[in-house]
């Protein structure tokens, strides 16, 4: 038996307009997500949220239509801990994939090994209270520790508000860090304020990569141009131009106001980073090193 959608949920865009802007050769989609199908793969009992479907096969269909060569899946909070769907999405992608998990402590070097083998290359953390009941610093030290010897890096999601109160624990981590969707700055306050500058400071003072990604999440003035999001972003790209990275969020999971335009999310890009040299570090060169090391696009 299926479960029904949560009430109010908005579903993803699925007649997403042409880009204006044409992806670079090789451009990398560095964070997206599939849900289910739930038939297939049902959601997790202890979910914040039920989402609609959202399959490989749709995610793949926008990869192609915006013109993405290769995608990073990050496993969807609505699955919690079984990353089935996930690694299925990456399997199926033959090389043009690769995933992010989420695991329990008690996991062991044979299981991290096979999600090696399958294509994943880092663990996400997930500290935005709506979206998960406890993050205990403990249990995800002990995970830290057991991915760096596999080269894997941990992404961290996260609200600006609570960076004070997490970055200690954030620099003890032994692995680099993927902050999403810029660490969830206030965008109401100054891009020079003391908020963002700590983000910024933060970020410079360990082995953190950025992602300039959902603008359509951090917006108060909202679409198409997303504008008050672009100074943030672009601050981004040219203090850490080798450490960032750009994603859709595909299918943009709880989005209350509006559901974005892939197509506009892509003629962002340049908005944010504008030469030819930093937008190919943003779209292919920085994450084909992070999730590709030693191939080329």
């Amino acid at each position: 038996m299926t479960a029904a959608k949560t009430p109010g949920w908005l579903d993803w865009n699925a007649e997403p307009s042409t880009p204006d802007f044409r992806l670079p050769p090789g451009a990398v989609d560095a964070h997206c997500h599939v849900f289910g199908p739930q038939a297939r793969f049902p959601f997790a009992p202890e979910r914040k949220y039920t989402p609609c479907d959202a399959s490989k096969e749709q995610l793949f269909a926008l990869r192609d239509h915006i013109g993405v060569a290769r995608t990073v899946i990050v496993q969807a909070t609505c699955h919690g801990a079984d990353n089935s769907a996930m690694l299925d999405a990456v399997r199926a992608a033959g090389g043009r994939a690769r995933g992010v998990a989420t695991v329990r402590p008690d996991i062991g070097e044979a299981e991290l090994r096979q999600l090696h083998a399958a294509g994943v290359r880092g663990v996400r953390f997930n500290f935005v209270k709506r979206l998960v009941d406890a993050a205990p610093h403990e249990d995800l030290s002990a995970i830290a520790k057991k991915i760096a010897p596999l080269g894997w890096h941990v992404v961290l999601y996260f609200e600006a508000a609570d960076l004070p109160g997490l970055e200690g624990f954030f620099g003890t981590l032994p692995v680099p860090l993927v902050i999403d969707h810029l660490g969830r700055p206030d965008v109401t306050k100054p891009v020079d304020g003391p908020e963002f500058r700590r983000f910024l400071d933060f970020a410079a003072a360990h082995d953190v990569w950025v992602k300039v990604s959902c603008p359509e999440r951090l917006t108060v003035t909202g679409p198409p141009a997303y504008a008050d999001v672009v100074p943030f972003a672009r601050r981004v790209v040219a203090e850490f131009p080798d450490r960032v990275l750009w994603g859709t969020d595909w299918p943009h999971p709880n989005l209350k106001q509006h559901m974005p335009d892939d197509g506009l999310l892509v003629d962002h890009v340049p908005r944010i980073a504008n030469t030819p040299e930093a937008q190919r570090k943003l779209l292919v060169g920085n994450p084909m090193r992070l999730y590709w090391p030693g191939e080329t696009a």
